[in-house]
């Protein structure tokens, strides 16, 4: 986060903002930046994100299914609008632990007689590291004890839309985002590949609640996609992971998903749909004969 304060200060801060005599390093400053890039990168990668998610990705033909709410898009936007602030309060404590220098993050591939197979496989063990928190913190979210105070209110959404992606309670957003930060504390991770990671696992966030349930099929059995996240929305205690479904297979809690099966809740509104048009066509057929019998009378 350091690169992106750096610019910040360079570009608008330090000219504009701070006084000439406010050092760029002091610990309240910093604070202060934090909280405002944080907050103004999170807006716009959501706005930006799911609006293009929502237009060219999402299939609108899931908006009259039965389960889909009222006024649903309005409302994820402003909850989203409200929790993302409250977010940003703990999610900066760590970055300011990041930018003090005690996180094991490093800026020059060189560092490491390694360097850039280390950096590939940081890629990978950061995957599979945060994956398997998440899928433990989400599922223990899910506890009788926690879930109606804090999770539950992401689960309003049966059907979602993109914007649904960040639509949480703010503690339970920081907890599932936490892993993130964990991981650069306790593994050496480059920080513009931390950068990276940090805005495509948001993106990604973003795509399971796409509503395109389409996989490649040889990437079916390993990928936790929007339609196995849709059906965590339905069914509620399955399909818990982020990225991959080796977690959910691991602790028992993995369900092909019902599109897959042709049962889902696209395929429910294409059948739904076929029979109002088939009923819709036999009521037309029935006034048409009476209206050809009556002809008939009158003749």
């Amino acid at each position: 986060m350091d690169l992106v304060l750096s610019v910040a200060d360079y570009y608008f801060f330090t000219p504009y903002i701070y006084p000439a005599t406010w050092p760029e390093d002091d610990i309240f400053r910093q604070t202060i930046s934090l909280l405002i890039v944080t907050n103004i990168g999170a807006y716009i990668l959501y706005f930006v994100c799911a609006t293009l998610s929502y237009y060219f990705v999402y299939d609108h033909s899931l908006m009259k299914h039965p389960q889909f709410l009222k006024n649903q898009v309005s409302r994820e936007i402003k909850y989203t609008i409200q929790a993302l602030p409250w977010m940003s309060i703990p999610t900066v404590a760590l970055f300011l632990l990041e930018l003090r220098g005690y996180s094991k993050l490093y800026d020059d591939v060189g560092e490491f007689p390694s360097g850039w197979f280390q950096l590939v496989v940081s890629v990978v063990s950061f995957l599979f590291f945060t994956d398997m928190l998440i899928y433990w913190i989400h599922r223990g979210l899910h506890h009788r004890l926690v879930y109606k105070r804090i999770h539950k209110p992401h689960h309003i959404w049966k059907i979602p839309t993109p914007f649904a992606s960040h639509a949480f309670h703010p503690v339970d957003g920081f907890m599932q985002g936490l892993p993130y930060h964990i991981y650069p504390f306790i593994f050496p991770l480059h920080k513009v590949v931390y950068l990276a990671l940090y805005v495509l696992v948001n993106i990604w966030t973003i795509s399971i609640h796409d509503g395109d349930f389409r996989v490649p099929q040889i990437l079916m059995p390993f990928i936790n996609g929007s339609a196995h996240h849709t059906d965590h929305h339905i069914f509620f205690d399955c399909n818990y992971g982020q990225y991959f479904t080796l977690w959910d297979r691991i602790g028992g809690s993995f369900k092909t998903p019902s599109s897959f099966e042709g049962k889902g809740p696209l395929s429910y509104v294409k059948k739904v749909m076929e029979e109002k048009g088939n009923s819709h066509a036999d009521k037309d057929c029935k006034n048409e004969k009476l209206l050809n019998g009556e002809f008939m009378k009158t003749e």
